[in-house]
């Protein structure tokens, strides 16, 4: 026993675990140690090549028993994953994709680097000796050049991850030789060319995802042939031609997801053979003619569908409305027509999205259609009253109806039911033929409403008085302080917080799971499966049983708002939406611990889709195209347009720090003030911003912004990604962007313009900068008070206070200079500021762009 105590104290903690698994080996003979020598100096270069840490590989302990992502059998190695993994110092100062050591493992089965930066590209030998690989991942991995044709050869590989890289060249034909590939996935690179029909031959496939490339042609006819293929993703590349029909074969098909291309011609009715397909999106192509109902016959399981975006016409296919698992539907921008039916007896009213806006719709509107959780029946041309029970969440702008704002003229309403041969109420009023005849009493009424309007325009400025003072002295009591986005989550922006539990129908959140579920599935929460840590709560990676991925949000009441959870849940048992991630469940039967279940996306979160990093020190972003960039942008401005205008009360993203009072602050401008952050990192490429406060990002920010005019586009040009290749018409909409983001960065958060304009503003960018130029006079006349560029451009409008002192730039000729003007503001400098124009140009006054109405309803908060 002594004897014991002392080799202990000679022995490292690393070491005495080693000596207790050779001792549970030697007794049961289940482990063993690795035998070669030539693979433990294998393991020993790629730990250095790849600047591993000892910490994870210690070189004195044996790698079959102790190091970190290291499987053997047998003890030989069949298993390496590196994934995600620390690096030393000098590793993370030079990534480089320096694997030749892995030419030595003759056995192994399994190689993943995923999200372990390895910039350069994948050998040739790797599809020449490492012949026993079953599994490769390379996600995420910064790989650059083609994909080796030699990986043709590995005709064990079940499973190959290439995704979100910057690969380029075509798909390689020689992929089809494969025959045991089950997934192949090589989503977000560069990759061009022709989808090769060589990959019909893959008949164990059950993964196909080649989106976010620039592939081009046709989609090949032969891929019916998949006959175990579950999942099918061609999305946001360049294909053209028609939708075979040979993909309705696919009869185990669950997604599939064509969008985003340049698709034409009809849907082949054969698709009616997708028996088992949850998800069909078709959106933003070329796509015409009408949709028959008989194809969508037998389509029972569906749930998802996406026909937006396209020239569909005539009657909208009344067997979509009837199916049993539908929770989102798009069938917006087309040219549908027709009257919509009287669905007061739909089952799933209150968990559907549907989204019908921008057709040709008309007839009156039932109080079934309005009770779903979320419509979107804008842009068309439906008539008569709107009945009172109308869901909150219905979106009926821009119609003929007659109680509700912002409708069509009557010109245009008339025109649209004449020349169908249909009837118009005339919004109501009865239709005279000859204008009114003025009578002896028209100009003493015309009085007595100027006196009217008179009297109560002044004493609802006196109420405006008392209750701005009233709200004044309320703000001196608390104290106002700075606000800094510490919060992510769905925070309600005004009245108190729902009681824990109240109102909420937990029925339909999902399943309820039990604590140890859930620890089993993250694996006790250990490091190897943090996500990150978020601002409230902590995200996990977890499998539950079934091999179903999630991921799971703890959060800790003692550390954070215990009301938070609640308002998360709160949301998802009221409303759907597809900018929200699914909430799968819950486990809230802990009395620290609360933990909600989401479902697990593919891509990750936004940072793994922005922060795609180069081989250049300035971290600036490389395989992103323009396109992709306001995408983006776009879907993450839905998602907040969403959160602050369709929610009742209003959500926001982010919430401020706590301020002196020790309450929590929270306001729909700070997360425009984020979102601003976000698109300058779009705009610029540069990495990090939108996360950091600190004292090098508001430099940058002082720096950066004087670049962003609404008079002189060449200026953005000075602060544009490098790596972006636009043309002329594409940099009018960068320098959109950059307009709209300086917009929402404004120090004074009650100038900053609301989300549902910068929405519109980023899906008409080329409409914000040609209408809002130099010209004085196209200024004057697109400023009225409600319209789109008053509430984007009415918030550059600053005192000398406001302007944050900027060095004088010297440009182009012709193009405009920046002069220092007035004071830094001490809070407001590093986010954002105004600035005085030369000479040559004067600024905007209060004249040329006044604010819209709804931007001054922002909370009056304090500089951010």
């Amino acid at each position: 026993m002594s004897s014991f105590i002392v080799m202990a104290d000679r022995r490292s903690t690393v070491e005495l675990v080693a000596v207790l698994f050779l001792l549970f080996q030697s007794t049961f003979g289940q482990l063993v140690p690795l035998s070669s020598g030539t693979e433990r100096l294998a393991l020993l270069d790629l730990r250095s090549s790849l600047g591993l840490r000892g910490k994870d590989w210690p070189r004195k302990a044996d790698p079959c028993l102790v190091w970190v992502g290291v499987q053997c059998r047998d003890g030989r190695v069949v298993g390496i994953n590196i994934s995600g993994m620390k690096r030393t110092r000098l590793g993370r100062l030079n990534p480089q994709f320096s694997v030749n050591a892995l030419a030595n493992f003759t056995l192994l089965a399994s190689f993943n680097s995923s999200r372990l930066s390895l910039p350069g590209s994948i050998p040739d030998w790797f599809g020449l000796r490492l012949l026993s690989l079953q599994l490769l991942d390379l996600r995420s991995c910064s790989v650059v050049g083609p994909i080796p044709w030699s990986l043709g050869n590995l005709t064990n590989l079940s499973s190959l991850y290439l995704s979100d890289n910057s690969l380029t060249g075509i798909v390689p034909p020689t992929l089809g030789r494969l025959s045991g590939l089950s997934v192949l996935h090589l989503s977000q690179n560069s990759l061009t060319g022709a989808i090769p029909t060589s990959l019909s031959s893959l008949r164990n496939l059950t993964l196909l995802d080649l989106s976010s490339n620039f592939l081009d042609g046709q989609i090949p006819p032969v891929l019916g042939s998949l006959s175990n293929l579950q999942f099918l993703n061609l999305s946001n590349n360049s294909l053209s031609a028609s939708i075979p029909g040979q993909l309705g074969d696919l009869s185990r098909l669950v997604e599939l997801d064509l969008g985003l291309n340049s698709l034409s011609g009809l849907l082949p009715t054969d698709l009616r053979g997708l028996r088992s397909l949850q998800k069909m999106v078709v959106g933003n192509n070329a796509l015409a003619g009408p949709l028959p109902d008989n194809l969508f016959l037998g389509l029972t399981q569906l749930q998802f569908v996406v026909l937006g975006r396209n020239n569909f016409s005539g009657d909208f296919p009344s067997i979509l409305w009837l199916m049993p698992e539908l929770r989102f539907l798009d069938a917006s921008h087309n040219n549908f027509t027709g009257v919509l039916p009287n669905l007061s007896s739909y089952a799933n009213a209150t968990a559907v999205v549907f989204n019908l806006s921008h057709n040709l719709f008309y007839g009156s509107l039932t109080s079934g259609l309005l009770k779903f959780s979320s419509i979107d029946l804008s842009n068309n041309y439906f008539q008569g009253r709107v009945p009172d029970e109308t869901s909150g969440n219905a979106s009926l702008a821009i119609n003929c109806l007659q109680n509700v704002p912002n409708q069509r003229s009557l010109k245009d309403c008339t025109s649209f039911y004449t020349e169908r041969g249909l009837s118009f109420d005339n919004f109501g009023a009865p239709n005279a033929t000859q204008p009114p005849v003025p009578g002896p009493t028209r100009k003493s009424n015309r009085r007595l409403k100027f006196i009217l309007v008179g009297v109560l325009g002044g004493l609802g400025f006196i109420l405006l008085l008392v209750l701005m003072l009233v709200l004044l002295l309320r703000m001196c009591k608390r104290g106002i302080t700075n606000q800094r986005g510490t919060g992510v989550g769905s925070v309600y922006t005004g009245g108190s917080q729902p009681p824990p539990g109240a109102s909420i129908n937990f029925a339909t959140l999902g399943e309820s799971f039990t604590y140890e579920q859930l620890l089993r599935a993250t694996g006790d929460f250990s490091d190897s499966n943090l996500i990150k840590h978020g601002h409230s709560g902590d995200f996990w990676r977890g499998i539950l049983e079934g091999d179903i991925p999630v991921v799971i949000k703890r959060i800790d009441v003692r550390s954070f708002k215990k009301e938070l959870y609640m308002v998360e849940l709160n949301l998802f048992s009221r409303t759907l939406h597809t900018r929200l991630v699914p909430l799968l469940g819950h486990c809230l039967e802990h009395e620290n611990e609360k933990l909600l279940v989401y479902k697990y996306m593919l891509n990750g979160d936004l940072s793994n889709t922005l922060y795609r990093k180069t081989n250049s020190e300035d971290d600036s972003l490389q395989s992103l195209d323009w396109i992709t960039r306001l995408k983006i942008a776009i879907g993450a401005a839905e998602g907040l347009c969403y959160l602050h205008h369709e929610c009742i009360p209003p959500l926001v993203h982010r919430t401020s720090e706590q301020g002196a009072s020790g309450s929590l602050s929270a306001t729909c401008a700070y997360d425009v003030y984020c979102f601003g952050k976000v698109l300058l990192e779009l705009v610029t490429g540069k990495l990090g911003i939108s996360a950091s406060d600190d004292s090098t990002t508001k430099k940058w920010l002082e720096h950066t912004l004087p670049y962003i005019s609404i008079y002189e586009k060449e200026l953005v040009t000075k602060i544009v990604d490098p790596s972006l290749i636009v043309d002329e018409d594409l940099l009018e909409e960068v320098w959109a962007m950059a307009i709209v983001a300086r917009s929402c960065l404004n120090p004074k958060s009650s100038k900053r313009p609301l989300m549902r304009y910068i929405l519109k503003a980023l899906e008409n960018p080329l409409k914000v900068v040609r209408e809002e130029n130099s010209s004085s006079d196209r200024l004057r006349s697109a400023s009225s008070r409600g319209s789109l560029n008053a509430a984007l451009f009415g918030s550059w409008r600053h005192s000398s206070s406001d302007v944050v002192a900027v060095p004088v730039s010297t440009h182009q000729e012709g193009a405009s200079s920046f002069k220092q003007s007035g004071t830094a503001d001490s809070q407001g400098s590093g986010q954002g500021g105004g600035y005085d124009l030369s000479s040559s140009h004067k600024k905007l006054s209060k004249d040329t762009s006044p604010e819209p109405a709804d931007v001054r309803e922002i909370e009056k908060s304090d500089e951010d």
